[in-house]
């Protein structure tokens, strides 16, 4: 909306004399308004048109305006909604606040009371917007740090490609910064003011990843209480990052080839075509050729996925962006949390820093940045306090060995000893992993579905 163009407002209500009178209302005031008889309607219209604010009637045929609210929650969509009833409770008036709705009005409305919230709603989804654009401006989300020749190149392909709605692989090792990368591609394309939707591939169990990809229908399966929109549609006119491609199942990678062909979806359990309008970002820390010659990836996903490669070297090809990285960091924390305030690095410190391998790439940096920085003893981290922090020395051994003793003393019977111990290795070799469930699977030799048990069983949250 903007001076010279009149606020677009949706009426939504199963009456179409309360749709007409509210219309004949609104474009006295030169509100440009779009009519919707249904839940079902007004979701098809929304995806067609963009809006600056609904009216939306509560007891409906079919879909309710409640579920429909959330529905648009579960989008993401920012439009400010206005809720009207014929028979208004203290009850329905709390709902309709939790559920994030701007106001709620009794049916016939008052006309100044109608007038006044609806110039209130407007106002306040222009502020909400150009907020948004000013955060933007103010706090980059993905800076990318680094001068050595590899991020040159990233950042180079970045400008080029972000503008365009070309799909880019990501590849690299874990904690690389391959997230970084989608959302920095994101936020400068022409879709950075829309969703930007994450899925971790490896981390959504296979029968379960359909339906958070496409949503499903009510009874679709058991559990499936209520229509549930899935991650295609919450990106839908934004960017949808498929995380750790490589551990999708065949049957999702099939539904995802289709969606990139047609740019339609169908919900789990349902057999509506749904259009979407999403740019897919991928990224992977496997090598999809050789998956593709075992059998385990689609080579027609993948060439649908890879029109752009990008891939992220590892931070020890990179040295020299460490003690950048390093710096950033150190920065960063000491904006958040006063204990980091007046801490430096050494020359010595900086140069052991460099010195590292640094497997966990720049996730173990940043890990290793904080932990240095609370524990050194003075304003000024040393080199030994690094080699100290840094390396499996006898303190180190020691600490583990009193934590296994620790066990001993606490757990004195042999089932609760075992359990403990139990939970406290999938706990350890989970973060090795980076919540890659295969990989935790395969590397501790049991079934992926037998890990998930054991997580539900101890209750492990990442």
């Amino acid at each position: 909306m903007t001076d010279t163009q009149p606020a677009r407002i949706l009426i939504t209500d199963d009456e179409a004399s309360i749709r007409g009178a509210l219309r004949e209302i609104l474009e006295f005031e030169s509100y440009h308004i779009t009519e919707a008889g249904s839940g079902d309607e007004a979701l098809k219209t929304l995806e067609e048109e963009q809006f600056d604010l609904m009216l939306l009637d509560i007891k409906m045929k079919g879909m309710d305006g409640f579920e429909l609210l959330e529905i648009l929650n579960e989008q993401g969509r920012e439009l400010p909604v206005i809720m009207l009833t014929g028979h208004g409770t203290i009850e329905m008036a709390v709902q309709a606040t939790r559920l994030g709705a701007f106001d709620f009005l009794q049916k016939p409305p008052d006309l100044n009371r109608l007038l006044i919230t609806v110039r209130n709603a407007l106002e306040q989804g222009t502020l909400q917007r150009e907020n948004k654009k000013m955060r933007r401006a103010i706090t980059p989300v993905s800076d990318i740090i680094g001068e050595s020749k590899g991020i040159q190149r990233i950042k180079e392909t970045i400008s080029k490609v972000a503008p365009t709605d070309a799909r880019v692989l990501i590849t690299g090792e874990n904690g690389t910064g391959k997230e970084l990368v989608a959302r920095s591609l994101h936020e400068q394309s022409r879709r950075s003011a829309e969703p930007f939707v994450e899925v971790n591939c490896a981390a959504i169990p296979s029968e379960l990843l359909e339906s958070e990809l496409f949503g499903h229908e009510e009874g679709a399966f058991t559990g499936a209480g209520r229509r549930r929109i899935g991650k295609f549609e919450q990106a839908h006119n934004g960017t949808l990052f498929l995380d750790e491609i490589g551990d999708m199942s065949a049957t999702a990678q099939a539904k995802v080839l289709r969606a990139l062909q047609e740019n339609t979806i169908v919900r789990v359990g349902g057999t509506e075509t749904i259009k979407v309008n999403v740019r897919v970002l991928a990224a992977t820390n496997k090598d999809l050729k050789l998956e593709i010659a075992e059998n385990r990836f689609r080579e027609d996903l993948f060439h649908r996925l890879n029109v752009i490669p990008v891939h992220v070297p590892p931070l020890r090809e990179r040295r020299e962006d460490i003690p950048l990285l390093a710096e950033a960091f150190l920065q960063e924390m000491a904006r958040k949390d006063i204990v980091f305030e007046g801490k430096t690095f050494s020359d010595g410190a900086m140069k052991k820093l460099c010195e590292l391998e640094w497997s966990g790439n720049v996730r173990e940096l940043h890990n290793v940045v904080e932990r240095l920085g609370i524990l050194s003893s003075g304003p000024e981290i040393t080199g030994d306090e690094v080699d100290m922090m840094t390396s499996g020395s006898a303190a180190s051994t020691l600490e583990e060995e009193s934590g296994i003793q620790q066990m001993l003393d606490e757990y004195p019977d042999f089932q609760s000893f075992k359990e403990a111990s139990e939970l406290l290795f999938i706990q350890y070799q989970l973060e090795k992993h980076e919540w890659n469930i295969s990989q935790t699977a395969d590397s501790i030799g049991i079934q992926r579905s037998h890990l998930y048990n054991k997580i539900k069983k101890y209750d492990i949250k990442r």
